[in-house]
């Protein structure tokens, strides 16, 4: 029986959720993502400041440094949250306050 992270899977129905309805440019990665191009897409996308992006995530300001600069590679969950923070950005708001 093969593990499911349990916070992979909650993101990944949430993001069913919150990308049903889109249909102006869904945000969606292919089947090899390429995780830095992804991630400075999205991130660029939310227009929130390093520190309100970190926040959100829930990582450092470094962890973000990190990311930016292609020496950690976001995981799989961090990436869903991304895509769903780009695709609603008043959820990004309700995590910052």
């Amino acid at each position: 029986m093969e593990y499911k992270d349990p916070m992979f899977e909650l993101l990944s129905s949430l993001e069913q959720i919150v990308l049903k309805n889109e249909v102006t440019q869904p945000v969606t990665l292919s089947k090899k993502p390429n995780s830095f191009s992804d991630f400075e897409q999205l991130r660029r996308g939310t227009g929130l400041k390093i520190d309100d992006f970190a926040r959100v995530m829930g990582v450092s300001v470094s962890m973000v440094h990190e990311w930016e600069s292609q020496r950690i590679t976001p995981t799989a969950t961090e990436m869903k949250l991304m895509r769903l923070i780009h695709a609603n950005p008043t959820l990004s708001k309700q995590l910052i306050d």
